[in-house]
């Protein structure tokens, strides 16, 4: 009988350690985890400093935003609205002023945009004399599809290069997003989703960049 007693006791020592511990539910837990899931996963980029807030917030911005296909640059503003207001958004918060898509399609005409992307420094220069910014964000999303050797099945590679540049056409920062995936083909979606996953870093990125580049 001390026997059995013994193994018993020992049985239940084994059980209370292997078993998992179980934590009493809190709500602040859960709270804590909601928000560390909800944060980007690639923020990335140094904080602004303040005395570069103040250069910033005497800046205006242009921001455009086109695709790169096999017919060349896609740069009607019309298509990428969501995306704009993803990236003002962020420039905004930063203390800048930009151009509303609005005034973009008042005070710019199409040509104009093209040009900006086709990198024609007088062209931008003329362009930026008629509405008034003294910066051009640009976004250009270009894609590359491929059949995965492995899976045999269609891979989508999407990335956004982005670039600061100055009313006189010169480059002031570059900053780039990639993402990739198996199936579909709305690089416009994906390069929107890309975005909204990685725009917080790419624009500190970008802006730490005219920073630097202020300090020359």
């Amino acid at each position: 009988m001390a026997v059995l007693k013994k193994l018993s006791f020992s049985l239940a020592v084994v059980l209370a350690l292997t078993m998992p511990t179980v934590h009493a539910f809190s709500f602040a837990d859960e709270e804590a985890k909601d928000k560390a899931a909800a944060t980007p996963k690639s923020a990335g980029g140094a904080a602004i400093s303040p005395a570069c807030k103040e250069r910033l917030a005497k800046e205006k911005v242009l921001v455009l935003v086109a695709e790169r296909g096999n017919n060349g640059i896609n740069a009607d503003q019309g298509r990428y609205g969501m995306h704009f207001q993803a990236i003002d958004r962020r420039l905004q918060k930063q203390g800048m002023r930009t151009l509303s898509q609005e005034e973009i399609k008042k005070q710019v005409a199409q040509a104009e945009i093209d040009a900006h992307f086709r990198n024609d420094p007088d062209a931008a220069l003329a362009a930026a004399q008629k509405h008034g910014a003294s910066l051009s964000l640009r976004g250009v999303i270009s894609s590359r599809r491929a059949i995965n050797p492995m899976l045999k099945i269609p891979e989508v590679y999407v990335s956004m290069n982005f670039a600061l540049v100055g009313s006189d056409g010169r480059y002031v920062a570059e900053a780039s997003a990639s993402s990739d995936s198996y199936s579909g083909g709305d690089t416009v979606g994906m390069a929107l989703t890309l975005i909204n996953e990685q725009a917080d870093g790419v624009v500190r990125r970008l802006l730490n960049g005219y920073c630097a580049e202020r300090k020359k």
